[in-house]
């Protein structure tokens, strides 16, 4: 029963808090990489390639000898429409990113449980009971948690931890280049507006790719594949796209190192990672208890940029670190609960089918 319990809760939050830890360092990762003048569309097509190719060998060591459903061609276009989703997704995420910040995405991300809680109850994979307190817990929560992400966004506040380098050159902070240059000076201006627009774009087809990848795992469960064979079509598909939109030959010559380790990062731990350990989650506990978990990733982005950006960091992001936690506890009871009436049914229906048959051995034996 503990072992059990470990793996299907324990287990599963401490994935989905790493899978955003690695998001935010890759949104951190690929800011640094394009202040050190790599393209945008360079970064978009290696990282792909990169998790692709980190992910096929783990495909072919741990493949499960799944059968495929009759229905082949089916599948293999949904991989397609999942591979298109998310080259989409990283797409308006790099360019978002490029006009605006990792801080402005975490915050903005907390949109993905609102999207997917409504394409999961239009898509009938969630039930809305207002009479249950378990729906009731998980649409009040996901209103706090967006509520806290706009605390953060919009309120800043007085400093409560000051960065010793936060006066001077931010020499240690991963978002300067050139000591005293703001990261991205060379590259379009910052302008919020077309920033957030993509981020919600991003975070809209994000939603679809859960559901979609959700509906493709019931089909075939067989995880590290799914995830491969998606990276693959999904560099397939990004290598015309980037090649055609960067033609300068010289942009694709990988000539700092430090780019490369940032590339690998996201390749990685941005995308393989992330990637995988939501396509088991998804499989484990469904799409809505993933996506719950993005109001997370604002209060690791305060976080980050006070440890690693030599940021300070601000009253507002602590009042709104607390606001967002709330209500993503608010969700996983909700979710919690609804999976323990489910077992209960289960073992109702379970007991009423044995009844009839035990009662009918009773009266045939003599």
């Amino acid at each position: 029963m503990e072992r059990r319990l470990f793996y299907k809760d324990v287990v599963p939050f401490a994935a989905m808090v790493a899978a955003e830890c690695a998001t935010v360092g890759s949104n951190t990762g690929f800011k640094a990489a394009i202040a050190r003048g790599m393209s945008y569309y360079v970064f978009t097509l290696y990282v792909c390639v990169a998790a692709a190719v980190v992910l096929i060998p783990f495909a072919l060591i741990f493949h499960r000898s799944q059968q495929l459903p009759p229905n082949k061609i089916s599948l293999f276009f949904k991989l397609v429409a999942l591979s298109a989703l998310g080259l989409s997704c990283q797409l308006l995420g790099n360019k978002g990113l490029e006009f605006s910040s990792p801080t402005l995405s975490s915050a903005i991300s907390n949109l993905i449980p609102a999207f997917t809680f409504i394409l999961a109850v239009f898509f009938r994979m969630e039930k809305i009971d207002l009479k249950r307190r378990s729906s009731i817990a998980k649409i009040v929560g996901s209103a706090v948690s967006i509520s806290g992400a706009l605390v953060v966004v919009l309120y800043k506040g007085p400093i409560v931890i000051s960065n010793p380098y936060s006066q001077g050159p931010k020499e240690l902070g991963l978002l300067y280049h050139n000591h005293n240059q703001p990261l991205g000076s060379s590259h379009p201006r910052p302008n919020w507006i077309l920033g957030g627009l993509c981020f919600v774009f991003q975070y809209l087809s994000n939603s679809f790719w859960y559901i979609l990848q959700t509906q493709i795992i019931k089909t075939y469960p067989d995880e590290v594949t799914v995830v491969a064979v998606y990276y693959s079509i999904q560099a397939v598909l990004t290598a015309p796209v980037c090649l055609l939109a960067e033609t300068d030959m010289n942009a694709w010559k990988m000539t700092n190192a430090l780019s490369f380790v940032f590339i690998l990062n996201s390749g990685l731990m941005g995308q393989a990672f992330v990637a995988a350990t939501h396509t088991w989650g998804l499989s484990l506990k469904g799409p809505v208890y993933v996506s719950s978990f993005r109001p997370l990733s604002i209060a690791i982005a305060a976080a980050m940029g006070a440890i690693l950006l030599a940021d300070d960091l601000h009253l507002g992001s602590i009042i709104g670190a607390i606001i967002i936690s709330v209500g993503f506890y608010g969700i996983l009871w909700g979710k919690a609960k609804e999976e323990e009436w489910k077992e209960l049914d289960g073992e109702r229906l379970e007991s009423s089918s044995k009844a009839p048959l035990l009662h009918y051995y009773r009266v045939e034996d003599p």
